[in-house]
């Protein structure tokens, strides 16, 4: 498809069409995706009349798909994903998207070869089901994860149905290539298998490797690139075409000099990429950057799921097989993909709790594990990918393997779209899984007491510089009293209901002053104040900490344990012990830094939490658990104080230039920001802001 005034009219009119289409998806309470592909089948008899034939011009291609929009999707899902929660769930991840998506192939392969060629007398090769196989059990996570956050699904529940989607993209697409290869030679014998088995070993393998290769070597590019933060941003943005591209290229190369054998998965690839750049990478830029970073790829990937998701609406017009002579195969092949969802899901994960390697996943997750598979993008891009010219000998009908197996795809893209997607949230709601947890229902009460006593005290300010009247005044602060006093009555009574009232309220109270810890700590690394191996550790800490307080564990973590869930600082800290071990010292300076980071978050924590003791939790909480957690941040703050002291007394001249460093920072991001301030004023012209910003660049 080549780019024509009236193809680029249809990509903005359909973009236009889609965002109309996401505000009423809005208002109607349906998943997006569900009405895009609706809207999109909508527009086909549209597209029929003449001054509406441009929409037709735009249409999805094999290279649109595979390297435009479907490393858009990888990316932006895996740049998000935590490499510490993947880690803690490898196993269930792996076998899901490995074991059970191979499962659910052959089990959909056997099951409609029997179906059609025994029982129905359709002739279709086993070897086209299998492909069929392969390229359906490949999961979509989009409208799935979207009710997911908007229904306040377990994290777990969501991570495992984002990292099976991801993985089992790229074990899908290395089995259909295989099985593309495999269908092209004459003759089939145990050798050609065995090859087939080592190919897809090698794509998959290959794939983590290479994709973690390069996500290393990107992130290494922006950490070079640091200091001028376009060019650094540039990076990030094109590392995932470039690697599914690079990943791509390499494939054919080997591919070609081993005639087929050695090739690489690009999907793979391009998902330990992203994940190596978005757990480690992103480190290396700004935090406003890497905030501009996430904005982009998420603005990116709607885009990209509009595109991909009304297109698929439209591509109903691309069958040439008659609508009534498919509608019983695709009923069939509909109500066997979903058995074997279900066969795929319930005995594996069965295994996996009995084997006691991970945490228990219960049965109302595997419901929604086996119900909420819906299909999408990647199955019409496979689809798409099979040549025009594939063929089987004692093919008979007057429709090409292609078209037969695009037909029963779109089917079950639909089925699960207009069927399981629309149900999901009613599952939800029936397995009680967007129910709070306990600490979440007592977390909630005490937030809407520091909302309510927050907005008092706001409202204090207001009066008292005139912003609102007496009246209005008198009437705001007894309504947000009484919403005070009913939350603070509502939490007070879950605490005390509750039978281990004093750890649940230690449980609430160390979350809280953890996730101040956290906030500050990410406000110093913003402003310049720590460094990123500095920021690195006290964030380890601080997520390991959480994690033991999650489980009822109140131990202080110490900074220099091992966090070994983080796979990508281990694999970097290992190859900086090879190549650059005097980057991995904790100099003295290093040292003061961080002891003055603990010193400034621990006083941060003491201050919000005797604000939160004087004005929201008096007689809400218990004040031993309050003094507990008080006497340990002052013991915390004490110590750091301490050795800060000891650093600032053995190495004086380096303290006093990192001090007067930090203030001169200070004061230049303070000219910068007046220098910004007089230009939206309209005091000063842009010509003159670059001229001022320059000069204050200069003498940083």
């Amino acid at each position: 498809m080549g780019l024509t005034l009236e193809s680029a009219l249809a990509l903005f009119v359909l973009l236009i069409v889609s965002t109309a289409t996401f505000f009423l998806a809005k208002r109607t309470k349906l998943p997006y995706t569900v009405l895009l592909v609706a809207v999109g089948l909508l527009l086909v008899p549209l597209a029929a009349l003449k001054p509406f034939h441009f929409l037709e011009t735009f249409t999805l291609t094999p290279a649109l798909l595979f390297y435009l929009l479907l490393p858009t999707l990888i990316f932006e899902s895996a740049y998000n994903m935590s490499i510490r929660k993947v880690y803690e769930n490898k196993w269930s991840i792996t076998i899901l998207s490995v074991v059970s998506l191979l499962v659910s192939a052959f089990v959909i392969s056997g099951a409609l070869y029997a179906i059609f060629n025994y029982l129905l007398g359709i002739e279709v090769p086993f070897l086209l089901w299998l492909l069929f196989g392969a390229l359906i059990s490949a999961t979509d996570p989009v409208a799935v994860l979207a009710l997911f956050k908007e229904y306040g699904a377990p994290r777990r529940l969501t991570l495992l149905f984002e990292g099976e989607s991801l993985f089992n993209d790229g074990t899908a697409v290395a089995f259909f290539f295989v099985l593309l290869s495999v269908i092209a030679l004459p003759v089939i014998d145990p050798a050609v298998i065995a090859s087939g088995v080592l190919t897809f070993i090698f794509m998959v393998v290959g794939g983590v490797i290479f994709g973690i290769a390069m996500g290393g070597i990107f992130s290494k590019m922006i950490e070079k690139a640091s200091t001028h933060e376009f060019v650094a941003i540039s990076l990030m943005i094109v590392s995932a075409h470039l690697t599914f591209i690079f990943t791509d290229l390499i494939s054919e190369y080997l591919g070609h000099h081993t005639d087929g054998l050695l090739k690489l998965s690009p999907i793979i690839s391009t998902t330990l990429a992203a994940m190596v750049i978005g757990n480690y990478g992103r480190f290396k830029v700004s935090p406003k950057a890497d905030e501009f970073i996430e904005k982009f790829w998420g603005q990116f990937a709607f885009l990209a799921n509009s595109l991909v998701f009304i297109l698929i609406g439209l591509l109903f017009t691309s069958i040439s097989i008659p609508l009534g002579a498919m509608l019983a195969p695709i009923v069939i092949v509909v109500l066997v993909v979903a058995l074997s969802r279900a066969i795929s899901i319930y005995p594996i994960v069965m295994l996996l709790n009995w084997t006691k390697i991970e945490e228990h996943i219960p049965s109302s997750w595997q419901h929604l594990l086996a119900w909420g598979s819906l299909r999408g993008a990647l199955a019409i891009t496979m689809v798409l990918l099979i040549p025009d010219t594939l063929t089987f000998a004692n093919w008979g009908y007057s429709f090409t393997p292609k078209e037969f197996i695009l037909g029963l795809t779109i089917g079950c893209i639909y089925a699960t779209l207009f069927v399981k997607a629309t149900t999901i949230g009613v599952m939800m709601r029936k397995l009680k899984l967007d129910a709070l947890t306990e600490i979440e229902v007592v977390e909630e009460a005490l937030s809407e007491a520091i909302i309510h006593s927050e907005i008092l005290r706001r409202l204090h300010t207001f009066k008292e510089k005139g912003y609102i009247s007496e009246g209005a005044f008198s009437k705001l602060v007894e309504n947000h009293r009484r919403d005070l006093e009913r939350a603070q009555d509502n939490c007070r009574a879950l605490l005390k209901n509750n039978g281990n009232t004093e750890q649940l309220a230690d449980k609430v109270l160390r979350m809280h002053a953890l996730g101040i810890e956290k906030y500050f700590l990410k406000n110093l690394y913003t402003y310049g104040e720590i460094s990123e191996k500095i920021f690195k550790r006290i964030l380890a800490k601080l997520t390991l900490q959480m994690e033991q307080v999650e489980k009822g564990n109140f131990e202080i973590v110490h900074s220099n344990t091992t966090d070994y869930k983080d796979v990508f600082e281990r694999l970097a800290n290992s190859l900086r012990r090879v190549f650059s071990p005097k980057s991995l010292a904790f100099t003295d300076i290093d040292k003061f830094r961080y002891y003055r980071a603990q010193t400034v978050i621990a006083r941060k924590v003491l201050k919000e939490l005797h604000h939160l003791q004087s004005n929201v939790t008096a007689d809400l909480i218990s004040g031993e658990a309050v003094s507990r957690l008080v006497d340990t941040y002052t013991i915390f703050k004490e110590g750091s104080e301490s050795k800060m002291s000891e650093m600032a007394v053995a190495i004086p001249e380096e303290v006093e230039a990192l001090n007067s460093s930090l203030v001169s920072r200070g004061l230049l991001k303070t000219e910068e920001h007046i220098i910004k301030e007089l230009y939206e004023k309209e005091m000063i012209t842009p010509k003159l802001m670059a001229h001022l910003t320059d000069k204050v660049e200069t003498s940083a």
